[in-house]
């Protein structure tokens, strides 16, 4: 694993400029560094040495010199395409992914996509007619960001880089704001910082005299086979990923495995006998702490397993340095424990496989349940009548059964944004200072559900969160905490050959009333006992709903948001209310509050020049010591401990348990450079956007395909590109085991208090 930058243009002390962008991603590659300059571009390179670990460096070059490359990633077909490349008499001096890579590109161009195998993310630059190609993967494993300054393109695998150019105004994007508030992540291409982009997963980019164009060359299209029967689809997922593991285990160093208690890691670990696997937990009882399942799994797997417990303290005092390594906020608390796990991987290994991408290719989350369940109530009650049911409901406390009649409420393209909820319209105008900014997420959502118009409703969700969710929280977390640790992380599942198979599935033996991923458990089964593959989809639990109950905590966050940047974006009042109303039990907003609190942190390194060393809570205070308990003396109340839900309320974070996650110390390799100070002077005030106007539903296929005429040139004339995204209902988690006689019965009794309360309010 690399990292990448560069820029074209001429500049001052261009060789330092260059050195600078490349050094502040030193923890992508520790092992060494590699330029290459000329009178149009510079070019940047980090490495982590994986493959040919002596002839391996980069730049590299193809016979003649004319094209250089610059690669982040592993091609893991690289060994046969290098015999057919030497069939076309193309010579090779080098060993390494890296020289297939460049005389691919010498050889078939934009069409080497069809050949490759792999995670990647390189810059290709060609002497004579100056041209830059730029590509990304085809599922957005590997990151790579963009900008213009000027007529002149930068480039670089994490925004850092970018802002290490002198040339580049560092502008923060309100319109992000308003989409992460209601993701918890900023979906791409934008970003939060204003004409900054990322390429989009599965397209190349050229370019020339100025001019940026990019072009889509793989989409993530279903095509349901509904003649396959369940013996056949068990048998192909089985073979498929048995050849995706193989392949992903391809390396010169040592290889280990993430695992934790659900079936997506376990299978991959089922793999790794007489091998390493990792695991971290919470110090919360069994409910955050996954280890105990974990050792019990690898003694049946016969794999040497290495945990650790993260403490609170841990915790909180990671969450600034992990956002400085996110490079854009993000709300989804498992990032952290994520960052734990790969700093314990990398005390032992330099590679390791996980298993994200299951949930959104086989069909593993819970809410994809929601389309099944809600058939049969949506067609009973009109939709009047479940206007009025949901708004009753809203009304009421959060018990069971509630936020599944107001899920119900509407269509699917309506109620579903994507895996995560957070803040809604109503909401964020609310909380903003400036409402204005808020928008409806449909806007972007729209495209998605356009182009999934042929697909059940259960699919049209997995093609959602595959482009989004999958691509801005789940790949970024994971590139960005393995990264920072210099651990190079490989995910099986998103691999080409499986997705040829996974998407044949019918969606029958993807989502049933069974379970979830069905058919994949079927064929996990063949590996792993019975409680592991049959385990239903959990998530990697953190306990913030805990934490922000504690006094302590409580006034870390309640700091932060009565701080002067808190009150420069939000009306703090509404924040304090959430943070008590949470505190006393009155209502979970621990989600919320979280989404908040990790924006302030983020902002205030990347905006408010301070080191994220700086942004650490004090240590908790340790507890005075009490007498003995007494018989008479109540007993400690820990139900908040025992009844926590996963990531926040209902929330679905990535597949199984992201994978386990470890605690460790705070500084990534030497030589990293861990915090780049910003100046005043060189932040520009925020400069006011345009206002987009609102698109009628009709206009669907209009604006898919403006969108992607606007993104597919130069992006100074891309200003729409910046697509606002929200969520609006409640979390996104199915609701086992209504009782219908007691929920209706409380129904009836809050609806008759409803109805007084609104009637005295009216007469006074």
């Amino acid at each position: 694993m690399c990292g990448i930058c560069g820029f074209t243009g001429e500049l001052e002390n261009r060789e330092d400029v260059l050195r600078k962008m490349t050094e502040v991603i030193t923890h992508r590659g520790p092992d060494s560094d590699g330029f290459y300059t000329d009178d149009y571009i510079s070019m940047g390179f980090r490495r982590l040495s994986i493959i040919d670990l002596e002839t391996g460096d980069q730049p590299i070059t193809n016979e003649d010199g004319n094209l250089v490359l610059t690669f982040n990633g592993e091609i893991y077909n690289y060994k046969e395409l290098k015999k057919e490349l030497e069939g076309l008499d193309h010579h090779f001096r080098t060993t390494s992914d890296s020289e297939v890579l460049v005389h691919a590109f010498e050889e078939w161009g934009e069409d080497m996509f069809d050949k490759l195998r792999g995670m990647f993310a390189f810059a290709i630059y060609n002497k004579e007619t100056k041209a830059i190609f730029l590509a990304r993967d085809f599922f957005g494993i590997k990151p790579l960001h963009y900008t213009m300054i000027g007529d002149d393109l930068c480039y670089g695998s994490e925004i850092k880089s970018i802002l290490e150019h002198p040339k580049f105004d560092r502008v923060f994007n309100e319109k992000a704001l308003d989409a992460y508030l209601s993701f918890q992540y900023c979906p791409p291409p934008m970003t939060f910082f204003k004409d900054v982009y990322c390429l989009l997963p599965g397209h190349f980019m050229w370019f020339r005299d100025g001019v940026v164009e990019t072009q889509k060359y793989f989409e993530p299209k279903f095509k349901p086979d509904l003649e396959m029967t369940e013996d056949e689809a068990v048998e192909k997922i089985d073979k498929v990923f048995e050849d995706s593991i193989n392949a992903h285990k391809i390396a010169d160093v040592e290889v280990g495995c993430f695992l934790s208690s659900g079936v997506d890691s376990s299978y991959v670990a089922s793999y790794f006998e007489g091998q390493k696997t990792f695991t971290v937990g919470f110090d919360f009882g069994e409910k955050y702490n996954e280890i105990t399942w974990a050792k019990e799994l690898s003694d049946k797997i016969n794999v040497e397993h290495f945990d650790k417990l993260i403490s609170s303290e841990e915790f909180w005092a990671a969450v600034p340095k992990v956002q400085y390594h996110m490079d854009q906020p993000l709300a989804d608390p498992s990032c952290v424990a994520l960052y734990f796990v790969t700093k314990l991987a990398s005390e032992h290994v330099k590679v390791v496989l996980s298993g994200e991408g299951a949930d959104e290719l086989f069909g593993g989350y819970t809410c994809y349940n929601d389309p099944r369940v809600f058939k049969v109530y949506q067609k009973i009650v009109p939709y009047f009548m479940r206007r009025f049911i949901g708004w009753v409901c809203s009304k009421l406390p959060d018990i069971k059964g509630r936020d599944y009649l107001i899920r119900a409420i509407h269509p699917l393209e309506k109620r579903y944004i994507g895996n995560a909820y957070m803040y809604d319209e109503k909401q964020k105008k609310a909380i903003l200072k400036d409402p204005t900014i808020a928008t409806d997420p449909a806007r972007v959502t729209r495209r998605f559900y356009t182009r999934a118009r042929r697909y059940d409703d259960e699919t049209k969700m997995q093609y959602l969160d595959i482009n989004l969710w999958m691509v801005g929280d789940i790949l970024l977390k994971a590139d960005r905490m393995s990264m920072a640790n210099s651990l190079e992380l490989r995910v099986p599942f998103l691999d080409k050959e499986v997705f040829a198979v996974a998407s044949t599935i019918p969606t029958p033996l993807r989502v049933n009333k069974f379970n979830t991923k069905y058919a994949m458990r079927k064929a996990a089964l063949r590996h792993l006992p019975e409680e592991v593959a049959e385990k239903p989809k959990l998530g990697f639990p953190v306990p913030t709903r805990v934490w922000l109950k504690d006094e302590h905590y409580y006034n870390v966050v309640k700091d932060m948001f009565t701080s002067t940047t808190a009150e420069k974006f939000f009306n703090t009042e509404l924040l304090l209310d959430y943070l008590d109303e949470h505190f006393e039990g009155k209502e979970d907003n621990s989600r919320k509050i979280w989404t908040i609190y990790v924006f302030l942190v983020w902002y205030h390194i990347y905006f408010g020049a301070v080191a994220p060393e700086d942004l650490i809570p004090a240590e908790k205070p340790p507890v005075p010591e009490q007498p003995e308990e007494t018989e008479a003396e109540a007993p400690v109340d820990t139900e908040d401990t025992e009844t926590e839900e996963a990531p926040d309320a209902g929330q679905e974070t990535d597949e199984e348990a992201p994978a386990p996650i470890e605690a460790a110390d705070d500084d990534p390799s030497t030589g990293t450079k861990i915090f780049t100070p910003v100046k005043d002077t060189d932040v520009l005030p925020e400069q006011p956007e345009a206002p987009v106007e609102a698109q009628p539903e009709e206009a669907a296929e209009e604006t898919v395909r403006e969108y992607e005429e606007i993104y597919s040139t130069s992006p100074r004339y891309a200003k729409h590109v910046n697509v606002q995204e929200k969520e609006e209902e409640p979390p996104i988690s199915l609701t086992d085991d209504i009782d219908p006689d007691d929920f209706f019965a409380s129904l009836k009794e809050k609806l008759r208090e409803n109805i007084e309360t609104e009637d005295t309010e009216k007469s006074e």
